[in-house]
């Protein structure tokens, strides 16, 4: 059976999936379950869930080392877990061999071969699964139409671009309808401009296919454009899955607010319903409800977040963290960086108060205070000069309060 699909604008059909033979297009098609692996002495996964729906990308983020490509091996059937189960739309495939799965891989390199013009390169797959030509000649044509390379069919791969080549790698992929596309890395071996422009390409066409699929990826911008969701790995423990909003807004963990970008950390204290760093006191009825008395946490917030005013009148829906100097501001392009010591310093505790958490960071020139990173966008910072030395009111429009303990794993 050939699957219906007409992905160009001006297509007449209705297109509903390259996946073999699925009407459904809802609920999970992919399911890692309790995944553990080691390799000799050294364990590179440690009881790794998630699922990936019907025509979602979920990203696989995490640094060199953190078990993603492990796991990208494991589904594919490359590699087989410890302990742990792989499932797919519904059946258990743990034990089977990666011809028999259904799922796709684009690697990094392409692995396109060089003799074979595009149209070949793409057909290969149906070939040796013995297609009727004619049925073969369809598919192909179709695919040629989906990643719009009608026009380079009779080129070699030496005569195409990065980007043309890596879409000529995901043509020959969805020829055999794949249950499941990985992606591994696969714009690592292009330039900034070109990766860019291509995953937004990726991104449209994984849109038009409706086929689940998973990419490993250590560029964080990457992770946030192409992903429904993102899955935080770090040293083989999965941290943080949920979309790229919850994983930049609402870090659930100290690894995932600073491996995601950038982020501020600061010590304190909840206090009746405020985080109480320092002198400071931080209204954060909300956040901390889910905190004791007393305990001690982290207040995470982004440099975007952060706002300032030299007279205290913060914008509406800003809550005052501290007063603070301007140390140093930058212009870098699509923003303007400042750095911002806060005033925190030491006072006496009160009769009958919570304990005060004490901060003092000293620097070279022995001041007292904590640094933070401010970012504001352009049309801000011309409405509104800083400079080195001036006196400002901090506040914060949106921050997390995580635990300050360290995790056993983090030791």
């Amino acid at each position: 059976m050939i699957a219906k699909m007409a992905t160009a604008p001006d297509a007449d059909q209705v297109h509903v999936s390259w996946a073999p033979d699925r009407e459904q297009q809802s609920g999970v098609a992919a399911s890692v379950q309790s995944l553990s692996k080691r390799f000799k002495e050294a364990r590179v996964l440690d009881d790794v869930s998630f699922d990936v729906a019907e025509g979602e990308s979920l990203v696989l983020l995490g640094a060199s080392g953190s078990g993603k490509t492990t796991i990208l091996r494991i589904i594919a059937g490359l590699e087989q877990p410890d302990t742990g189960r792989v499932i797919l739309h519904g059946k258990d495939v743990t034990d089977l061999p990666a011809r028999e799965r259904g799922v796709g891989v684009i690697f990094q390199a392409y692995a396109l071969f060089p003799r074979m013009t595009v149209e070949k390169n793409i057909g290969y797959g149906l070939k040796i699964r013995r297609q009727p030509r004619k049925e073969r000649k369809e598919t192909v044509n179709r695919l040629l139409k989906l990643v719009q390379l009608e026009e380079h069919r009779k080129k070699y791969p030496w005569q195409l671009s990065g980007g043309q080549q890596q879409r000529v790698a995901i043509a020959r992929t969805l020829a055999y309808k794949p249950q499941v596309l990985l992606f591994d890395e696969p714009f690592g071996a292009l330039d900034a401009q070109t990766r860019v422009h291509l995953r937004r390409e990726i991104r449209g066409l994984l849109r038009q296919v409706k086929v689940p699929s998973v990419f490993i990826t250590h560029d964080q911008e990457e992770a946030l454009e192409l992903g429904d969701r993102i899955a935080v790995l770090n040293n083989g423990h999965l941290e943080q899955v949920g979309t790229p909003d919850e994983v930049y807004n609402h870090p659930a963990t100290e690894f995932v607010a600073t491996f995601l970008g950038a982020a501020n950390l600061l010590l304190g204290v909840v206090s009746d319903g405020a985080v109480q760093i320092g002198s400071a006191r931080l209204p954060a009825d909300k956040e901390t409800r889910r905190f004791r008395e007393g305990q001690s946490v982290k207040l995470v917030f982004r440099p975007e977040d952060a706002c300032l005013s030299r007279d205290a009148n913060l914008p509406q829906g800003c809550r005052r963290l501290a007063n603070g100097v301007v140390e140093e501001v930058n212009f870098v392009g699509a923003y303007e960086r400042l750095n911002v010591r806060l005033d925190l310093a030491h006072r006496a505790q009160v009769e009958n108060e919570a304990p005060v958490y004490q901060v003092t960071i000293n620097t070279p020139e022995k001041m007292t205070g904590v640094p933070i990173m401010v970012t504001r966008p352009k049309p801000e910072a011309s409405a509104t000069k800083y400079q080195a030395g001036d006196r400002v009111a901090v506040g914060l429009t949106s921050f997390s309060v995580l635990p300050n303990y360290t995790l056993a794993r983090q030791r």
